[in-house]
């Protein structure tokens, strides 16, 4: 499997608007984060994970190719905001996305014209599949299992394919995960910032996270600007532990 770091920012993305700190304008693309996104190939397989509204830009500069399924963490724009943008994938076939319920709920009312019987000409043909915590199911002939992750008090998805389990916007996991986590060996997981944060968890407790998982590697994801400058924090972390970038390709 090869899993490539698409965009690794938070909501904002780095840099932040209006900010001049050193992150912000730092000339290290690394310290360059667009929202969160990763493409995994498995199998001859691609499968996107999250479709933010960089999505466009991310394809544009990686590459264009089918997209055999979507696993969507959860509702919130930066994760969600590049759907449409789907739909020049959809000249393959119907791109199907697999969610949570009230994900596809909060779908269905943002982009309704992506879902109803009769589309217009150029929508891009989505298919919903809902799952459910703890279940496995298969995109295109890829094992998935979606993982119980809290984003705060909301409940949201982290997925598992092989050794290698993905959790984004995470403060804790849901009842029941953390069985559903033996063998992984590469975990790539949320961590904004060093201090806390209602519905994020901090760089120091993704470490500890990784530690209770006992994944060989470990990526972090999702940081703003305060998770500090690549050069300066990447060499601090502990042994195995690594701050993603945007560009990033990784076997695992």
């Amino acid at each position: 499997m090869r899993l490539t770091f698409l965009g690794t920012g938070t909501s904002t993305g780095v840099p932040q608007m209006g900010c001049d700190c050193a992150v912000c304008t730092s000339s290290d693309p690394r310290d360059k984060r667009l929202r969160t996104s990763a493409l995994l190939r498995v199998d001859g397989r691609t499968l996107l994970i999250d479709c933010g509204p960089d999505f466009r830009q991310q394809v544009l500069r990686d590459g264009f190719c089918p997209i055999d399924g979507v696993l969507v963490t959860h509702e919130h724009y930066d994760h969600v905001g590049g759907i449409d943008d789907l739909r020049p994938h959809a000249v393959f076939g119907d791109v199907p996305l697999y969610m949570n319920a009230l994900t596809a709920a909060h779908l269905r009312d943002r982009i309704p014209y992506c879902f109803v019987e009769k589309k217009y000409p150029g929508v891009p043909a989505l298919r919903l599949e809902v799952v459910e915590p703890g279940q496995r199911f298969d995109v295109a002939g890829v094992g998935v299992t979606a993982l119980g992750v809290m984003h705060g008090k909301l409940p949201i998805l982290g997925f598992r394919i092989g050794a290698l389990a993905y959790m984004t916007d995470i403060t804790a996991l849901a009842d029941g995960t953390m069985a559903l986590l033996g063998g992984v060996r590469t975990l790539v997981v949320g961590a904004l910032r060093h201090f806390e944060h209602p519905t994020h968890q901090t760089v120091e407790a993704a470490i500890e996270m990784s530690r209770q998982i006992g994944a060989e590697q470990t990526y972090l994801i999702h940081m703003c600007h305060r998770a500090g400058l690549y050069a300066v924090e990447q060499p601090k972390l502990p042994a195995g532990i690594h701050y993603a970038y945007d560009g990033l390709s990784i076997e695992c």
